[in-house]
């Protein structure tokens, strides 16, 4: 009655066993490493904070490209708070981007009419673009709504002392950029701005040595900040510690290598200690990095002139006194001479005039001659020159008849300082 039972198949049992580990294995050992279809990828979410901290950061290291960044990473990420736009306009200014830092203080200002700190660094970042009044409007609309705005004083002493370097300020500029700077310093004794701005008020009025102290001291809060070291590198150009300029102005060209500024006046220093042959290098050299620069080209073309190298020199101050384009077309727009105007701007017209009359082009030469005595008559080198070319001019003209006559040689003078020749203390 009982059935016969089989005898188990140990092959397929072993089989069976090894189906399931295979499938054990990948599906619970391997499942995590496999990417499971229609499924998004887990991404870490970064907090706004996390983007503002890493800009600081950047800030304190003198990497303000890398700062700029993140605080626009920091904006997208919490578009509706104003104190990102205002870091952010700050580090601009200091980047040398004032148009950007203008519109970052206006989205500031867009979310908050009332922010006397955005007021103030608009205010700032209008001066640096030369927009005086309205410049002092937004920094006096700052110190209405915060009077203890250390910043907004300390922005409002620098914008005083360019109106005075300009000589476009109020009667009483050189008491109340003083008061100014002397302010923000008393809000804030550790303020970069406020030694920053109190340095600029010694040294628009000739101060220099208690402008480097000043300087010297913001350094010490940041010492990557390229802006603080060319304010400190013309202070020592001013009183002719030639040596510790160079070494100012080389540190800002190594925070900051994509401003030719500090190049430019390693090129001036060098000139005037006679290194000719090196100015020109380091003109040449703030030329690439920014080819449209006006005053750059003048620079080059007057270290040509001191070379001795004629038919360039022509080329660079023809594109700096009437503009045009270079070889490779890119478009310079030229400096007007105006009684207001730079000393600089004088001094590419006569160099020019001084050129073309070693070329033996009078007739180009004597127009601008005439043009710098009505024009600038008070600057004593411009005239001085004016009337040199004008002299050989004559001369020439006069020695046509002699086939042996030549052109009597002539060097332009000096350049003066880019500085008030007053000296009060402030």
């Amino acid at each position: 009655m009982n059935k016969r039972r089989k005898p188990p198949n140990y092959f397929n049992i072993i089989i069976l066993l090894s189906v399931i580990g295979v499938v054990m294995y990948f599906g619970v050992l391997k499942g995590p490493d496999v990417q499971r279809s229609f499924l998004p990828t887990p991404t870490a979410t970064r907090s706004p904070e996390s983007f503002v901290s890493e800009a600081s950061q950047f800030f304190e290291q003198g990497k303000l490209p890398q700062a700029i960044q993140s605080y626009q990473q920091a904006v997208r990420s919490m578009p509706n708070d104003a104190s990102i736009y205002i870091a952010l306009a700050r580090t601009q200014v200091w980047a040398g981007k004032a148009a950007d830092a203008q519109i970052s203080a206006e989205n500031a200002l867009l979310l908050n009419p009332n922010n006397s700190m955005a007021h103030a660094v608009r205010g700032w970042s209008l001066d640096a673009q030369r927009d005086f009044l309205a410049s002092e409007i937004s920094i006096k609309r700052a110190l209405e709504l915060d009077p203890n705005n250390a910043l907004a004083h300390a922005y409002y002493a620098e914008l005083l002392s360019d109106q005075y370097s300009q000589g476009t300020g109020p009667f009483d500029v050189l008491t109340r950029m003083s008061e100014e700077s002397k302010t923000a310093l008393s809000l804030a004794p550790g303020l970069l701005e406020a030694h920053r701005a109190r340095g600029y008020v010694y040294e628009v009025t000739l101060n220099a040595e208690e402008a480097i102290r000043e300087y010297e001291l913001a350094v010490a809060i940041n010492k990557n900040i390229a802006d603080l070291h060319i304010s400190l590198g013309r202070a020592y150009r001013s009183l002719q510690v030639y040596d510790k300029a160079v070494n100012s102005f080389t540190t800002a060209n190594q925070l900051n290598p994509s401003d030719p500024l500090p190049l430019f006046y390693i090129s001036r220093v060098l000139a005037t200690i006679g290194e000719y042959a090196k100015a020109e290098q380091y003109a040449q050299q703030a030329v690439k990095t920014n080819p449209t620069e006006t005053n750059l080209r003048g620079n080059l073309g007057v270290m040509y002139y001191k070379n001795l190298q004629w038919e360039k020199a022509a080329t660079e101050l023809a594109l700096a006194v009437n503009g045009g384009k270079d070889a490779d077309g890119t478009v310079i727009i030229p400096f007007e001479l105006a009684p207001n105007a730079a000393t600089r701007v004088a001094e590419y017209y006569f160099t020019y005039a001084l050129v073309l009359t070693r070329l033996g082009r009078c007739g180009d030469a004597l127009p601008i001659s005439q043009k710098l005595r009505t024009v600038v008559p008070n600057d004593e080198i411009a005239v001085y020159n004016a009337n040199e070319v004008i002299r050989l001019c004559t001369e020439a003209a006069a020695a046509t008849a002699s086939p042996d006559s030549g052109t009597p040689a002539v060097e332009a003078t000096a350049a003066p300082a880019e500085t008030p020749t007053v000296t009060p203390t402030p």
